[in-house]
């Protein structure tokens, strides 16, 4: 980019970035393993697309908020009428919290004295707000009899080969029906992974060898002396016994065991349960937990392209207090239809602008209609059956595959030109796809396209009463828990039928402070910006427009379009009415005319060159850009903020031409846009009253995000992680400036998470006069409950490092994670505690009943929910030195969610660590071509080495935000 009188900054971006909205190559594993029952977040297993482009979009609730209230955020939502789920069935709290035992046992911690490398205990149970009860999608999972269970592993030879995870089960399909199977006594007695685990109510013989001869289930079996014969062993080996007596000590707070670990017992709980609904002839198994059921009642929606939405249920093992319980709650996942690949490819080629073959194809089940065998299609070759010879003694020499489909089977290809697929193993053998067909219960395992999320979250997005009724029947049916389907009576297990009902309160709103006017709260903890102004407004200067016409009909017609000074007029109104200081007039207007959208050029580096181009005519460099998109195109959206935050050192904001010019709510657009120019220009749109900041302002503090995110599906292989930490640095709690770094692929711990913690230390410091908190509040999401001893070893000695740098420096620091990636689910048992919907009420907190047994955690759902079936946040203690109540951190948390300065409501992670996470999609952008599985050259890259990506990651990261503009501002909003 080059300013007029100011020097160029060197050459394009390598990389693009991607739209917030529906991104399904979203961190944590991507869409298609599993949505869950709501949208607005959507993504694997709960997350994903939270508002799209710069639109103030709610964490979890939507939420865009804004003048006058009326905020969407996320996608649309199932059609089904939403109501209070069992509404007509007394509800009466379990006995096991009725006699407040929890509560004597907690009171017992207060004389034990943990490590600094334990997690800690709970302090007390919450007592602020009004007193409810909901039910919590858990069942009561009772183990009769004593005595131990046993676990074994299992190793097969030989290995099983590429398709391991298929053959693996088939595998185990026919060890099951041998009579070496029951000479064992394992006939009902045993359950299994599929893989390399197995549990068994009674000691097995030993040592134990099983021999299969492999067939698939529509073969006969082979003759040991036929061609291609294949012969498994299973070789079963005694490990440990697993003493489930142990297990009930623990639920019942016995302190002898309060460090027992109890996830071997859980583990093989998980197994027997899932013994019944993976059974061969059962449901498809995706992922851990999660079961889908070809049903006549409840058939498979098309996705378009190919794919199609199943409903199944998940299902996992849980302790609580002094009863063990299984969480059951419904999920959705994408399948691929059944029917012609050749049909397939070109439907879901179809569906989005750079969907790949590829991407559809790779992993699919086939079966061939020439031969009738069935094989696993590895890749798309990049030739046709018109293109592609080879020597065929049988024909006399070379000849194409059209050639040799039309001789040797009499098939005419109807589509010669089509790319063939290699189905082979070792050797490649490649196939027209035409004359493959779609084997039926295969999930999909890649990456969905916009549209196919967008469809998938409409799908998933069902209300409370829904999705309660489907766990409470279809559920317990089909997952075999409500009849104790076998294995279950070998193993003395039973399953209640009553989800538990639990006690919960309802959090009054905090108070919302602006610089002028106090919002009213109502009871979907939103509010509007009628009547007030920005607590602190900033200052918008030199700043410049940018319009983008890419094509689409509801673009302005060019910069002299009667409608768009009069529309940028009118925002600049909005600012000022809001609090703002606008200096000068009219900002000037560059127009860049993008060239045609074109598959050589997926992610369209050569619109972002004109882009760049285009901003280098502009008499100097501004402030701020002021983006209007022609569409939606996420390639650009992101190309534009790699481009402004790596390269310029200039703040963007993005609008859409279709929704900013249109009268229709366009009040509330400017509104939801203001609220974003203000903080990018170092103003706090609105913050608390004294009354809700009475903690923070007992002493200096610093709320701390911190957030990883992964690449998803079809990323290229190695394509790094991204870690952001975030940090407050004023007494408003209202600014959170970055730090923003790349770092081993899939690599859940921060590794440069010291230099990170220092640079926003630094930062406060610079803020508030020299001086540094005396406290610090470190919301870390994203880690799951596995990785907590991890957060603790590793994360926790790097916070303090940074500590240590600043003489004789030593805070106090609270570690609290935050989980969405959960399935637990509330319901109000009554329309006086219910939201319009049937869902919690805003403000809704639950720490008793479905929680930790000894620790400090607790659920709480700050939002008001949209659509779909609310999800709460999961908040965990895992280091506490500055010495929480359950009341204080359960309200600081509440009300830390009603300052997320980008909508007008409470949202449903708490803004610190909502805030890291948007940081982390921001440098998404930087490295968007990895994340579309792309490398520079523009072809997939799955053959590089990780060392090669993480080169080119580098160089496209370039830097990240090192300009002096934007690195300490919240560039990311």
């Amino acid at each position: 980019m080059s300013y007029r009188g100011e020097r160029g900054r060197g050459g394009p971006p390598s990389a693009r970035g991607q739209a917030r909205g529906a991104s399904p190559d979203r961190g944590r594993g991507g869409f298609s393993p599993g949505f869950s029952d709501r949208g607005g977040r959507g993504g694997f297993d709960n997350r994903g697309g939270r508002g799209g482009y710069d639109r103030g979009g709610g964490h979890g609730g939507g939420g865009r908020g804004g003048f006058d209230n009326r905020g969407r955020g996320g996608f649309g939502g199932g059609r089904e009428q939403g109501g209070v789920f069992a509404a007509n069935i007394p509800a009466v709290i379990d006995a096991r919290i009725q006699d407040n035992s929890d509560k004597k046992l907690v009171a017992s911690f207060k004389d034990i004295r943990v490590s600094d490398i334990d997690l800690p205990l709970r302090p007390d149970f919450g007592t602020a707000g009004r007193e409810i009860k909901l039910r919590a999608n858990f069942f009561p999972v009772k183990v009769t009899g004593a005595g131990s269970l046993h676990e074994y592993d299992v190793a097969i030879s030989p290995t099983a080969g590429t398709a391991a995870r298929r053959v693996k089960k088939r595998i185990f399909q026919l060890a099951e029906a041998s009579a070496q199977w029951t000479q064992a006594g394992m006939k009902g007695r045993v359950a299994h992974d599929h893989a390399a685990k197995l549990i068994a109510a009674a000691k097995l013989p030993q040592p134990l060898a099983i021999r299969v001869p492999f067939y698939d289930e529509d073969e006969d079996p082979p003759a040991p002396t036929s061609k291609g014969y294949k012969e498994y062993t299973l070789t079963i080996t005694y490990t440990q016994p697993l003493d489930s007596s142990a297990l009930t000590k623990y639920l019942g707070g016995d302190p002898q065991y309060r460090n027992y670990d109890i996830q071997p017992l859980l583990s093989a709980m998980n197994i027997i349960l899932a013994a019944h609904p993976n059974r061969p002839g059962g449901g498809v198994m995706v992922g851990r937990n999660r079961f889908f059921f070809p049903s006549a009642s409840e058939r498979p929606v098309s996705l378009g392209g190919g794919l199609e939405a199943w409903r199944g249920f998940y299902s996992s093992v849980r302790p609580a207090h002094k009863q063990l319980m299984v969480n059951v709650n419904v999920c959705t996942t994408a399948f691929y239809t059944p029917g012609n690949l050749a049909r397939a490819m070109e439907d879901f080629r179809n569906s989005s602008f750079g969907a790949r073959p590829n991407a559809f194809v790779k992993g699919v089940r086939i079966k061939t209609r020439h031969l009738g065998y069935k094989k696993t299609v590895k890749s798309v070759f990049n030739k046709s059956a018109r293109q592609h010879k080879f020597d065929c003694a049988e024909f006399g020499g070379l000849i194409t595959v059209e050639q040799y489909f039309l001789k040797k089977y009499q098939i005419k290809l109807a589509h010669p030109d089509m790319p063939l697929v290699d189905v082979g193993g070792i050797k490649s053998n490649y196939l027209p796809a035409e004359v493959c067909e779609i084997l039926p219960n295969q999930p999909f395992r890649g990456k969905l396209t916009d549209e196919h999320t967008a469809n998938m979250i409409t799908v998933a997005a069902k209300p409370p009463n829904v999705n309660g009724a489907a766990i409470n029947g279809r559920g317990l049916d089909e997952l075999g828990y409500r009849e104790g389907a076998a294995p279950l009576g070998a193993f003395g297990v039973s399953i209640g039928t009553e989800m538990a009902v639990v006690p919960g309160r309802i959090l009054p709103p905090p108070g919302i402070k602006y610089g002028r006017g106090e919002p009213n709260v109502d009871d979907r903890a939103s509010w509007n910006l009628r009547n007030v102004k920005f607590h602190r407004g900033g200052k918008l200067e030199n700043w410049a427009v940018l319009l983008i016409r890419d094509g689409n009909r509801d673009e302005f017609d060019g910069v002299r379009d009667p409608q768009l000074m009069p529309t940028i007029r009118g925002f600049v109104d909005m600012c000022k009415t809001s609090g703002m200081t606008v200096v000068g007039g009219d900002p000037p207007v560059a127009e860049a005319l993008l060239p045609r959208k074109d598959g050589t050029d997926p992610t369209r580096d050569a619109a972002i060159g004109v882009i760049r181009k285009t901003l280098g005519t502009l008499p100097r460099k501004p402030t701020l850009v002021f983006v209007i998109l022609s569409n939606g195109d996420k390639h650009i959206y992101s190309g534009i903020k790699h481009l402004g935050d790596s390269y310029l050192d200039v703040a963007t904001v993005c609008v859409h031409s279709g929704k900013i010019r249109k009268e229709k709510g366009q009040l509330q657009y400017f509104a939801n846009v203001a609220l974003k120019v203000n903080m990018k220009m170092n103003g706090i749109n609105h913050g608390l009253d004294p009354r809700s900041m009475k903690w923070l302002d007992e002493k200096p503090t610093m709320l701390v995000g911190i957030d990883v995110t992964h690449p998803g599906p079809g990323s290229v292989k190695g394509t790094p992680s991204i870690a952001a930490v975030v940090a407050s640095v004023d007494k408003y709690y209202a600014q959170y400036p970055a730090s923003m770094e790349i770092q081993e692929t899939k690599k859940e711990m921060v590794t440069n998470l010291g230099k990170m913690m220092l640079s926003r230390l630094q930062l406060f410091q610079k803020h508030n006069a020299g001086a540094l908190p005396q406290r610090v509040l470190v919301f870390r999401d994203g880690v799951s409950e596995g990785q907590f001893p991890i957060v603790i070893a590793e994360e926790m000695p790097a916070i303090r490092a940074a500590f240590r740098k600043f003489p004789q420096y030593n805070p106090k620091l609270t570690i609290v994670i935050c989980g969405k990636r959960h399935h637990t689910r509330f319901y109000p048992t009554e329309a006086a505690t219910a939201a319009h919907d049937g869902n919690p009420k805003a403000g809704t907190v639950v720490d008793r009943g479905v929680t930790a047994v000894y620790e400090f955690d607790f659920f709480l759902q700050a939002h008001g929910g949209l659509q779909g079936t609310t999800r709460p946040t999961h908040y965990y203690v895992v280091h506490d030195e500055i010495g929480f109540t359950a009341d204080v951190l359960q309200q600081l948390t509440h009300s830390v969610s009603y300052m997320f300065a980008r909508a007008t409501k409470a949202v449903s992670l708490v803004s610190p660590a909502y805030y890291a996470d948007l940081a982390c999609e921001r440098g998404r952008c930087y490295v968007h071509k990895l994340l579309q599985g792309l490398s520079s050259s523009g072809v997939t890259a799955s053959s590089n080495s990780e060392e090669a990506v993480m080169q080119e990651a580098v160089a496209s990261w370039h830097g990240g935000v090192q300009g002096p503009q934007l690195k300490d501002t919240m560039f990311y909003l």
